[in-house]
């Protein structure tokens, strides 16, 4: 138990030791059509399928000029974790934010913006808990920020 808090302790400390803010965001356009500007670059290990990731996370609806759909950043709020692979995806994650995860690394923060498909292509989603509905064909903005990333507990 010691030894795995004196791990979690270096690892944060790696983390923060080689995580740098950009002068300039870089426009990155993948293949599958995903966009996402750098904002800042984390400073440990990409997260693998089966690890643990702690992210916060805020989603709009591109162009809409509608509150977040989700948004955990700042007090008071919970971040989201999630075993990396796993689904189904919870409290407005996508295949998308997935996707862009798997490049990340802890400290990094993404602007990203999904492509329908990526989504929650034509059926959109209904988020009935929060009273929040995406709509069909719906392109969406997040800001997504990787605070912690490590193996998952047994």
């Amino acid at each position: 138990m010691v030894s795995e808090l004196l791990k979690t302790r270096f690892e944060v400390a790696q983390q923060q030791a080689n995580t740098k803010g950009m002068e300039q965001e870089q426009d990155v356009v993948l293949p599958n059509g995903i966009r996402h500007y750098e904002m800042r670059v984390g400073g440990s290990d990409v997260p693998r399928t089966g690890d643990l990731v702690v992210i916060d996370l805020q989603g709009r609806v591109a162009g809409s000029g509608r509150e977040a759909f989700v948004d955990t950043f700042g007090d008071g709020k919970r971040p989201l974790a999630l075993v990396m692979g796993s689904r189904p995806y919870t409290r407005g994650m996508c295949e998308g934010v997935e996707y862009v995860l798997r490049s990340m690394r802890a400290g990094g923060k993404r602007r990203v913006v999904v492509p329908p498909g990526l989504a929650f292509g034509d059926d959109g989603a209904d988020f009935g808990e929060e009273h929040v509905q995406i709509p069909p064909g719906a392109t969406l903005e997040y800001v997504v920020q990787v605070d912690k990333v490590s193996i998952a507990p047994a």
